[in-house]
Parts: structure tokens; C-alpha cells; sequence
């Protein structure tokens, strides 16, 4: 019996969880010790208790049956995207919750595990060819759907993170080089034009070498390049269409002196948040920045603001080595599963985790956009970290099951 849990059990993946959620308990503990910690830390630590029971469920399912059930959860998870537009809360303008007695839940979290799934199982069909464009706008459709429910809502940072999670996937599966530089093509242009003529300008030269470097028909290249500059000569009018608390935090990205006591202010006090921890911090719950409130609810988006003050440049390090670690093993685990369903899950999974990961300590550090992601394991949230840890039980199914075809 030791050694079968020795050979299968994924040791590695539970202790870097149970790392990066004790972490996370101890930041919210200290963002909201001086405003009351008792309710909001009780909570965390029950859904960490759901989660911690969520992700054992998660690992000991049988994989052949979690991949058969993958298109029915991906199905409700679409149920209950319509519905909560419908019927959902509404909070900070995005009516993307499930309200009850206090309690809430975030169906798009669910989604995001669903879509993973159901998009691993349409690719590892022996049938699936990348190289049809039938299959290939099928791939995107399962992805799109969640992600214009997602949007309608309107949750613009969780529909990031389904975008993002796509290019590594169609990857992993073997998608031609010329349909990963077309998708990501337009949000290069995109995220040039935010910046202005010249940067547009640039972005469009090297969107157009890498589409003509990789292209394998002169029509098709063609009309990418043609949407290609259609998005980006689309983000004026995409932008003057946004909600104003989604157009200030574009404004806030490209200059946080520009409303230093209105939008900017969290960014430019989560910057001085993590510069004034030093290389070893203030000492837990010392940190002037997080106990006199500089920041709003600092432990939801900003959470990672913590450890930086209060620990430093080490407790940072620290954070982000758990983190490195955990991705990094993702990917091993995604190389070593020999079942084709199991290998793509492993890749869509830490992809969603890295994308978290990497905008929100990017939001943290001012040098990526606000738009409201929080840090996997560390921010206050039910349904997040829930959903963090059925990935995590997911990867540690994958792991247990590798040598299974």
C-alpha cells in the first residue's frame, strides 16, 4: 500500500496547494484583521474545507468516467451561465453572482473547468484533426460560447482567461503555427493601439511578418491580416462602448498619475504596498499599507500585496517559487500522461492558472490593466478557490492515471 501511494499518489501537487492556500488564509486573516477578520476569514476557511474535499473527489474519479462526463458538466455550466443572467446578482456592475443568505457563487468559475474538459475530450477524438476547419471552429466554439456569457454578464477579466487558455491548448494539440499566430495576432494589434498611433503602427508590421513567415495559403493569410487591422482599428469604438469603470481602468493601466485619489489610487498603493516590505517585510500583520486600509478590499484582487509588505521581497519569492512550481508540474504531468484527454487537461489547467497568476501579480505591480482577476489560492472567494482546487485534484487524477491510455 505505501508504495502504490509512493507511484500514484501526487504528493507534490497536494503540498504545493495546501502551501499556497494556507498562504492565501493567512493573507486574508491580515488584510482584514482591522476591519473585522472574523466573518470574512471563517468563510475562507470553510470553502477551503470544500475545496480540500472538493479536490480529493476530484482525484479518485476514474478517468475514462470523467472524460465521458465532460460535454454533460460543460452543458450545465452553460445552463447556469444563462441563468445567472437572468436571475444573478448583480455586484460591482457585473451580474455574474449566485446570492444566498450572504453566500454567493460565480458559476463562470465552474465554466472554466468545463470548458477545459469538454474542449480536452473534442481534441483527443481520434477522429479530431486540427488540420480541418470544420474541427478547428468547432475548438472555438466551445471555448467562445462560455466566453460570450462570460462578456454579457459583464466579466471581462474571466473571458481574458478563456482566451488565454486556448492558444496553449490548440498547441499542446498540434495546431499549425499559422492558427496560434492568427489568434494571437489581434491581440497584439489590440494591445498596440491602446498605446497610441506608433505602437499601433509596430504592432501591426510584426503582426503582418508573422502571418506572411508562417502562412501556408496567400488567401488565408490574407484575410487574418485583414481582421487582424479590424480589431485593432476597432479598439476606439470597442473602447467608447465600455462601461466608464471599465474605460478608467484602461486610463489607470496607460497612466495611474492620471486619478491618483479616483481610479489609480489602489494600483499606485499597491506599488508602494510591495516596494515598502524591503527584502524582508514589516512582520505579519505589521504592514502599515494593508492594516490602515490603503487599499479597498485589498483581499480580493490585491491580496498578493500582503505577503510583499509584510514579508518582503522573500515573501513574494516565496509565493511566486510555490507558484512556479505547481505550473511547472502541470506541464510535466501534461508530458508524462500517456491518455491524450488527460495530457490536453493537464495544459488548459495550467494555463488558466498562469494567466491568473501572471495578471494579477502584473495588476498588483502596475504594470498590467486592472480587470478584476484574482490570485488562485490567496484571494478571498468561494467559488474560486474551489474551482482552484478541483484543478488541482484534476491534475493529481491525471498524475495517478498517467500510464493509462
Amino acid at each position: 500500500m505505501i508504495d502504490y501511494f509512493k507511484e500514484y499518489f501526487d504528493f507534490k501537487a497536494l503540498f504545493l496547494c495546501v502551501a499556497l492556500v494556507t498562504l492565501g488564509l493567512l493573507s486574508v486573516y491580515s488584510a482584514t484583521y482591522d476591519v473585522g477578520a472574523g466573518a470574512t476569514f471563517q468563510k475562507q476557511v470553510m470553502w477551503a474545507g470544500i475545496g480540500f474535499l472538493a479536490m480529493l473527489v476530484t482525484a479518485l474519479l476514474p478517468l475514462k468516467s470523467l472524460q465521458r462526463l465532460a460535454f454533460p458538466i460543460y452543458a450545465g455550466s452553460l445552463v447556469l451561465l444563462i441563468v445567472v443572467l437572468l436571475v444573478g446578482k448583480t455586484t460591482s456592475g457585473s451580474k455574474s453572482w449566485f446570492g444566498v443568505g450572504g453566500l454567493g457563487g460565480q458559476p463562470s468559475e465552474i465554466a472554466k473547468v468545463a470548458a477545459v474538459l469538454a474542449l480536452a475530450a473534442f481534441l483527443s477524438r481520434t477522429t479530431t484533426s486540427l488540420s480541418n476547419a470544420k474541427h478547428l471552429l468547432i475548438a472555438f466554439g466551445i471555448v467562445l460560447v462560455p466566453s460570450v456569457l462570460i462578456l454579457a454578464q459583464p466579466d471581462l477579466g474571466t473571458t481574458v482567461v478563456f482566451s488565454a487558455m486556448l492558444l496553449p491548448v490548440l498547441y499542446w494539440a498540434g495546431a499549425k503555427n499559422f492558427v496560434l499566430v492568427a489568434i494571437l495576432s489581434p491581440i497584439i494589434v489590440a494591445a498596440g493601439a491602446l498605446f497610441g498611433t506608433l505602437a499601433f503602427l509596430f504592432s501591426i508590421g510584426i503582426a503582418g511578418v508573422l502571418l506572411y513567415i508562417t502562412r501556408e495559403n496567400r488567401f488565408v493569410a490574407a484575410v487574418a491580416f485583414g481582421l487582424t487591422l479590424a480589431v485593432g482599428l476597432s479598439v476606439q469604438a470597442v473602447y467608447e462602448r465600455m462601461p466608464p469603470y471599465q474605460q478608467k481602468r484602461i486610463d489607470t493601466f496607460l497612466n495611474p498619475n492620471l486619478a491618483p485619489r479616483g481610479a489609480g489610487y489602489n494600483v499606485l498603493q499597491s506599488k508602494v504596498a510591495i516596494g515598502s516590505g524591503g527584502i524582508f517585510g514589516k512582520g505579519y500583520l505589521q504592514g502599515t499599507q494593508t492594516q490602515l486600509n490603503f487599499i479597498p478590499e485589498q483581499w480580493t484582487d490585491f491580496i498578493f500585496c500582503v505577503p510583499g509588505e509584510e514579508f518582503g521581497f522573500v515573501g513574494a519569492s516565496v509565493v511566486l517559487i510555490f507558484f512556479t512550481a505547481l505550473l511547472l508540474h502541470g506541464v510535466n504531468v501534461a508530458g508524462m500522461s500517456k491518455n491524450r484527454f488527460a495530457s490536453t487537461s493537464a495544459v488548459g489547467i495550467t494555463g488558466i492558472l498562469a494567466t491568473h497568476m501572471l495578471i494579477n501579480i502584473g495588476m498588483s505591480m502596475g504594470i498590467l490593466p486592472v480587470i478584476g482577476i484574482p490570485l488562485p489560492f490567496l484571494s478571498y472567494g468561494g467559488s474560486a478557490l474551489i474551482a482552484n482546487m478541483m484543478m488541482v485534484g484534476l491534475l493529481m487524477n491525471f498524475y495517478s492515471n498517467r500510464k493509462e491510455h
